[in-house]
Order: C-alpha cells, then sequence, then structure tokens
C-alpha cells in the first residue's frame, strides 16, 4: 500500500532586477529593518555596489560582500562562512549556520554587530 500526500507548492518570489524593487515588495517593520541595514552597508565604504543575486539582495566589492533576504520569520544576512566564524560569540542568540545569520522579525536587530561584520568583509575584499 503506498500513501500520497499532496501539498501546496510555495508561489515562488517574483524576480527583481534591482535592490529598490526587492525592498519595496515589503512593508512595515520588515522593509524598515531591509533600508536599514542596505543604508548600514553601504555606509561601509563608497566602492560597494549593489545587484540582484540568487534572488536577493547583494552587495558587491571585489566580488560577492554580503547578501541579504526576508525570509518568513527572519531577515537572512549572508555575509560568509569566515564573518559568521569570526563573530559567531557576538550572536549566540540567534540561529546560523556556515555562511547565514538569522534575525527575527520579533527579536531587536543587532546593527552595530551587522556593521562590524561588513567592516570584516570590506577588510577582507579589500585584500583581493
Amino acid at each position: 500500500m503506498v500513501h500520497v500526500t499532496l501539498e501546496e507548492r510555495e508561489t515562488p518570489k517574483p524576480a527583481f532586477s534591482t535592490v529598490d524593487e526587492y525592498i519595496a515588495s515589503y512593508s512595515g517593520d520588515v522593509r524598515q529593518r531591509m533600508e536599514t541595514l542596505r543604508q548600514i552597508i553601504l555606509e561601509c565604504s563608497p566602492d560597494i555596489t549593489e545587484k540582484i543575486s540568487w534572488g536577493m539582495a547583494t552587495f558587491v566589492l571585489n566580488g560577492n560582500l554580503v547578501h541579504f533576504s526576508g525570509e518568513k520569520k527572519h531577515l537572512g544576512f549572508h555575509p560568509s562562512p569566515s564573518a559568521i566564524e569570526a563573530f559567531k560569540d557576538g550572536f549566540a542568540d540567534y540561529k546560523y549556520s556556515k555562511g547565514t545569520l538569522q534575525l527575527p522579525y520579533d527579536k531587536p536587530m543587532p546593527y552595530e554587530l551587522l556593521r562590524q561584520m561588513i567592516m570584516f568583509r570590506v577588510q577582507e575584499q579589500t585584500k583581493k
């Protein structure tokens, strides 16, 4: 006997051409968090540019610098495995993996820690 369960697929995220479009697709607190994080990223170096890559906001400095993505219950921040490793003691209260930090919408954003991680990545990328 075989049992089959059918589940509705999640609606795929629409394709965006710019970071402005990506952020504008969110509202309220999530959008404000993204706008603030974007501002912090761009303040870390005048040479940082932005694009959409892998369906998320991507910031570039001699290659990919950091990414962020809006998820159902958290903002995903994707700096690199090296930045996660270097700063993991600072976000013990957050879920993280090799290259991603999950920032739940029901917790305050650790903007100063994120700024430090971005600056760490800027230093790594300028050495290239």
